[in-house]
């Protein structure tokens, strides 16, 4: 009977941790996307410039 309590309790700590990781997940795709293609078509020469050779490197065109 203690098995399936200790089985219950660690399934719902892992939805939880699921859950609390959820938000963390979905910023950073939004702040990676934004870098990647926000700034680096940005028209500012300044924005595109910091973002212009981590683009090139990581195979993403800009221009």
């Amino acid at each position: 009977m203690s098995a399936s309590v200790s089985s219950a309790a660690s399934a719902s700590q892992a939805s939880v941790s699921r859950a609390a990781l959820l938000p963390i997940v979905l910023l950073s795709a939004f702040v990676g996307a934004f870098v990647v293609f926000g700034v680096g078509f940005a028209h500012s020469n300044v924005l595109h410039n910091a973002a212009h050779d981590s683009r090139h490197a990581l195979g993403f065109p800009c221009h």
